[in-house]
Order: C-alpha cells, then structure tokens, then sequence
C-alpha cells in the first residue's frame, strides 16, 4: 500500500510516506463488501499473519504499560500477529508523527489512544486513506468509521457518584476533572455524575459546587486537570482548599474524574491536614488508589478491569485484519471475564456520539470498589494484599486487609 503526503500532520513540512505492504492486509473501505454482504466475524485470535500498530498517548498513567498495553500485546502475539508501538508521551505533534511511523513500518491495523481527540482527524484520515482500519481505544474518536472500544464512562462517572452521594446527600462537593481534550473528562463522566443525581440535588440546593467557574452546566462546573496530571490536580486541589477555609466554607465531598486526579487529591488533602476528611472518587483502580481505598484515603475506585479491554482491542485488530466488518465483530464466547463483558451483548454495537456520528462499539462494564469489597480486586490479579494493605491500621483495615 503507498501512503500520501500529508502536510496536516506536522505543521513545519509535508511528510513523505513510504510504500509497505503486510501479509494479511485489509482492503481499502471502497473495495470491501457491504455490511450485508459481509459475514459476521468472531473476535478470536487469528492465525493470519497481522501487524498491529498501538499509537498510546502516553505511560504516565500507570494502567497503559501495566495493564492494558499486556492485554492487547499478549493477544495479538498468541494469534500470530505482529506488535508494534509508539508512546507519544503527551505530545499531540508526537502523536500524529508516531501513527505515520507505525503505517510506515507495516502497521495493518492502528489501535489509537488519543492525546487530544479533537485534532487526532488527519492521522486517522491518512490510516483510512491507506486501507488501515482504525480502533478508537478508551477514548472516544468522532469518526463513523472508526471502531471504538472502551469501558462505560458515563457507567463510570454513574457508579462515582452514587458511591460518594450515598455518603454524603447534602453538602459542598468539588469537582475535579480530567483533560479538557478528552471527551471522557468533559462529557461522559459528568454525565454519568447527573445521571446518579448530582444535577437534580444541585438545582435542590441541597449541595453547592465549591468550584464553579461559571453558570453553564456541566461545563463550568469543577477544575480541569491537563494531562490528568496527579501533580496538577494537587495543585488545583490545594488552592481550592485554601480558599474554603479562608471561607469558613466546610468541603463535604470530592469527585474526581480518575486515579491520578484522585491521588493529587489526597495529596492536597493530607498535605494541609484537612479534616474532617471527605469521600474523594477516582477510577481504574491503579495499585496506589487501592492501597488509599484501604487506608481511607479515597472512599470508592471504580475499577476498571484495562488487560480485559486490552484483550478485546487486541482481538478485534486480529479480526480487521482478517477482513471483518466492523459493525458485525463478535468478541469470542470467554475471551473476556464474564463480569465485564458488554451489556447489550458480545456482538458490536452501534453508539452515538456526542458529534451526533454513529460508530461500531465494545463498551465494557466497570466495578466499582469499596473497601466492602476490595478482595475482588485481589481476586482479579489486579493487586496483591500486601500491596493492598501496605500501611493500613489494623483498627481500621478493611476485610480484604483482616
């Protein structure tokens, strides 16, 4: 396949992309059968030969190299396939550079977490140009086109907030959120936070949002966290802080948007010695949010299980490469664990955007974590217990730390 020069994707000069061709190559879009034409195609492991490209945004998350880059690189490697990557360490230019590299080296399908989804277009374009299927991974890519596999955000920003409303149904709550570029952060989960009932207790008056920049809802309601930077939330979280109590205003509540917001958190929490201490959300159930969820430091984690999603991407870029229609993929039966297979079924299903786009979607189920129920955590391989419990007060440990 030859690839075109595309001056969008680095702003100082065109670039020039090399020829390259790979046993087990898709088509281009126009020269596959329709959907009604083509057969459903089982996600299992193929023995076709195959070489997946996985453009990440960047492994300052912990969960990408721990978890999830396992999943999917174990699954394409055990089907014959052939893994490659690139780790675009938070640079959007990076990115872009990095998924023409990955077409350059042979890549027949491209996995892609986005940095900034909102200027992802041209890499994608270019891949689609080349006859390469796209997979949208974890976050969302507004492209009909494109296959997107995640867990349920807005299940996610749900389950957060019925866990920490459940403990405190009145009061003053801050928000803090993830990357403004990430439509997890600016849509899904506050959606799934109104769908537990935030919005409706918050037009009650029964709780105030110590942090609104503005009137219009859910947009300028919290603090956006670049990069979802654990530093950057402490900071944020540490001037908010200090501005309640030269207030004399009590903060009840904390929702934050993932781990990492959640550990700047309770950073900024326990730096300052403030107390009482509220309930503060995350999710991914990273090992250092679990051992908080032990010590009391983050009052639920939803957890969600990434080598499982890791597995179902790895598969589904097996099964594009063997020329499966997108919207007729079917994860295999017990390629994933049962407790976080998709709802609607283990056959793609079509998602609306916000963009108002239709694409072909495996939407995973996440679990939330108390610490009731932290042995699922360990039961799952997701940490062990003595990671688990690491520093916990034995007065106060949990059951999974007794």
């Amino acid at each position: 396949m030859s690839y075109r020069r595309l001056a969008a994707l680095v702003a100082t000069a065109a670039i020039a992309f090399a020829a390259c061709t790979g046993g087990g190559a898709t088509s281009a879009p126009s020269e596959a059968p329709p959907a009604s034409e083509a057969p459903p195609a089982s996600v299992a492991p193929s023995a076709a030969a195959c070489t997946v490209g996985v453009s990440w945004n960047n492994f300052q998350q912990p969960r990408w190299a721990a978890f999830d880059e396992p999943g999917i690189q174990d699954t394409v490697e055990g089907g014959g396939g052939t893994y490659i990557s690139a780790d675009a360490n938070l640079s959007t230019e990076q990115q872009l550079t990095d998924i023409t590299t990955l077409l350059s080296q042979g890549a027949n399908v491209l996995i892609v977490l986005a940095q900034d989804t909102t200027v992802i277009g041209p890499a994608v374009q270019l891949a689609k140009d080349a006859g390469v299927p796209v997979i949208a991974y974890d976050r969302l890519i507004e492209d009909p086109e494109v296959l997107y596999i995640t867990f349920d955000n807005v299940g996610v920003g749900k389950a957060e907030a019925e866990a920490v409303l459940a403990a405190v149904p009145t009061g003053n709550y801050v928000l803090i959120k993830g990357d403004p570029g990430d439509p997890n952060a600016s849509t899904f989960l506050p959606q799934g936070w109104d769908d537990a009932g935030l919005k409706t207790k918050v037009d009650a008056g029964e709780i105030t949002i110590l942090n609104m920049s503005g009137t219009n809802w859910p947009k300028d309601a919290g603090t956006y966290t670049d990069a979802w930077a654990t530093e950057t939330a402490q900071a944020n979280m540490e001037a908010i802080i200090d501005k309640a109590v030269a207030d004399g205003t009590p903060i009840n509540a904390v929702l934050a948007e993932n781990d990492s917001t959640a550990l700047g958190v309770a950073a900024a929490l326990t730096g300052k010695a403030y107390d009482p201490y509220p309930p503060v959300s995350g999710q991914d159930g990273d090992p250092a949010n679990l051992n908080n969820v032990a010590k009391g430091l983050q009052y639920v984690d939803v957890w969600k299980q990434a080598n499982q999603l890791g597995k179902a991407a790895g598969a589904a870029a097996l099964a594009l490469c063997a020329g499966g229609d997108m919207a007729s993929l079917t994860l295999a039966d017990g390629l994933v664990d049962p407790s976080v297979a998709p709802v609607a079924g283990l056959t793609a299903q079509p998602f609306t955007t916000p963009g108002g786009n239709t694409v072909s979607s495996f939407i995973l189920q996440p679990t939330p974590l108390t610490a009731e129920n932290l042995q699922l955590a360990i039961d799952g391989g997701q940490i062990t217990k003595d990671a688990l419990c690491a520093g916990v007060d034995a007065a106060t440990a949990p059951p999974a730390c007794q």
